[in-house]
């Protein structure tokens, strides 16, 4: 029995940002000379990144006009974790109620009610009672509804929602699950001058997605659930990682980070497509997690794919940047917006990467009904 992606949602904040926007109000908080703001400039050019959404108006501001960030030189104090948490209480929950109702009304003669399973997810923010409970009552969800919380995986974890999910599906063919992944990275800004904190801060933003998941296809166009393999690269341990400080989450997202999933990738989509005896050649659709412009270039190195089959991914990142978790989603969306009746059964390939070093992988495949 498989599974299926019925319809996926997305919802942004209303705050978004040209890139060299943020470059701008990045070179002031960090006090940069002439030489360190055209090097950080370039970065962000390079990104690959138009536009990014926040829930904090700051960094589209002047000091003095700042509303979170403190209006003093250095930003000084500097918000705490606490300040930080109390900035994603009041934000994510609006946000995600905006990504399930954009999922919820694309299914005909779908309410609420109906779910019977939700799963949330986040990396930027905690608290209990927390966003799921939240959730149930914005949404009119049932109280008697199975709850499960995935935190603090990073970028990857959209895929662990999902195979929970496809479990909770399998067990129970009438279950309705609802995912709603909601990140917002900006509230963890960093003053430090270390190129991981730089880029890290080049890229990251915020968003909310949800999907939701069933044992039958609900809408006339879905995605089929097929395979999914987890691999760990160990040697990225400290590569790539994501720590709760005094003042905010801190990740770190070594420049190495690119090699590695280049050195991995191959073996994993070997293990994966051996799963259903497909071929990499068999494959034209592709929902790749964009960490980053370069990421994307090297798998497409290593796998021998295009910019053009890599289109999904850059459309993500050049209008929304790394929003952890929630991109993955926003990718598959895109994918699934644009697919084509004649594309019945067609196979899609999907990764994602994040702390540990973890590489997942996902293969689904197009379900039309005429």
């Amino acid at each position: 029995m498989k599974s299926y992606l019925c319809a996926i949602g997305t919802a942004n904040p209303p705050h978004a940002l040209p890139q060299q926007k943020i470059a701008d109000f990045m070179a002031d908080a960090l006090q940069l000379d002439a030489q360190e703001t055209r090097k950080l400039k370039a970065l962000y050019r390079l990104s690959g990144i138009n536009t990014r959404h926040t829930v904090l108006e700051d960094y589209g501001q002047q000091n003095g006009d700042f509303s979170f960030y403190p209006n003093t030189q250095g930003l000084e104090p500097f918000p705490t974790v606490g300040q930080r948490m109390g900035q994603f209480q009041e934000h994510a929950v609006p946000l995600s109620v905006q990504a399930a109702q954009d999922c919820l009304d694309q299914i005909p003669n779908f309410s609420a009610s109906q779910i019977t399973h939700l799963i949330t997810v986040s990396c930027t923010g905690m608290y209990a009672p927390g966003l799921d409970i939240e959730l149930v009552e914005a949404l009119g969800l049932p109280q008697t509804v199975q709850r499960t919380c995935i935190y603090f995986m990073g970028c990857y974890a959209a895929f662990n929602a999902i195979k929970a999910a496809d479990a909770f599906c399998k067990a129970d063919p009438s279950a309705r699950v609802l995912i709603v992944c909601t990140e917002l990275c900006t509230l963890h800004f960093q003053k430090h001058k270390e190129t991981d904190h730089l880029v890290s801060n080049a890229i990251f933003a915020d968003g909310s997605a949800a999907v939701l998941v069933c044992a039958e296809p609900l809408t006339n166009t879905a995605l089929k659930l097929e395979a999914f393999h987890c691999d760990l690269a160990p040697s990225g341990q400290k590569e790539m990682a994501w720590h709760i400080h005094d003042f905010g989450f801190e990740m770190t997202l070594s420049s190495y980070v690119p090699a590695l999933i280049k050195e991995g990738i191959g073996q994993l989509t070997q293990s994966l497509l051996q799963k259903l005896h497909l071929k990499l050649e068999e494959i034209k659709l592709f929902a790749i997690h964009p960490g980053g412009r370069k990421i994307l270039e090297v798998i497409e190195q290593a796998l021998g794919l295009t910019q053009a089959d890599n289109r999904y991914a850059y459309q993500v990142l050049r209008n929304y940047g790394n929003m952890s978790s929630v991109t993955v989603l926003f990718v598959l969306q895109a994918l699934l917006q644009d697919v084509q009746p004649e594309q019945h059964q067609e196979p899609v390939l999907s990764f994602a990467f994040g702390p540990g070093l973890t590489l997942e992988s996902m293969l689904l495949s197009v379900h039309h009904v005429a």
